[in-house]
């Protein structure tokens, strides 16, 4: 397999995947690109590249941004803004689990907290179901949550080794 071949299964592939993760496709297809390529590119490069509109790059690009895996770049003497993806596999990690515990699990901690302060009378099979139910799917939110904050401050050799233990 040639090396364009390979970029392009490359890029193909982490789109899927982060669709699956419930990232949108050009969106991971912009960031493998990035991920991929030794030099920063401009705007037109990436469209060209991934054959995607202006508007679809420039927000794909923002969102990137603002998620922290890229970040924008001036060239002295140069109007164009050009845009790097950071390639530690580790920091894009940790940047896609605090963004997700951000967006996805920081609100369901809320509104399960909420609920699991309903009162009712423990002899109502309705409430002691609802009730238990709510509280161990708080209990395993925040277990998860914890797990996040160790892996966001932890060194990564440090982490694996943690992890591994459990397994062993």
């Amino acid at each position: 397999m040639e090396l364009t071949e390979a970029r392009q299964k490359f890029i193909e592939a982490w789109g899927k995947l982060g669709s699956e993760w419930g990232i949108n496709r050009t969106m991971a297809q912009v960031h493998a690109l990035l991920l991929i390529t030794p030099e920063a590119l401009t705007t037109e490069e990436v469209m060209e590249q991934l054959s995607i509109s202006r508007g679809n790059a420039n927000m794909t690009l923002r969102d990137l941004i603002n998620w922290g895996l890229v970040e924008k770049q001036l060239k002295q003497g140069e109007r164009k803004e050009y845009f790097y993806a950071d390639k530690d596999t580790w920091h894009i990690a940790r940047q896609v689990a605090k963004e997700r515990r951000k967006r996805e699990l920081d609100p369901i901690i809320k509104i399960l907290d909420e609920l699991s302060a309903v009162k009712g009378s423990e002899k109502d099979p309705e409430y002691k179901t609802f009730h238990k139910s709510v509280t161990d799917i708080n209990k395993l939110a925040k277990n998860v949550d914890k797990t996040l904050e160790t892996m966001l401050k932890a060194d990564e050799s440090w982490f694996w080794k943690s992890i591994l233990k459990v397994f062993k």
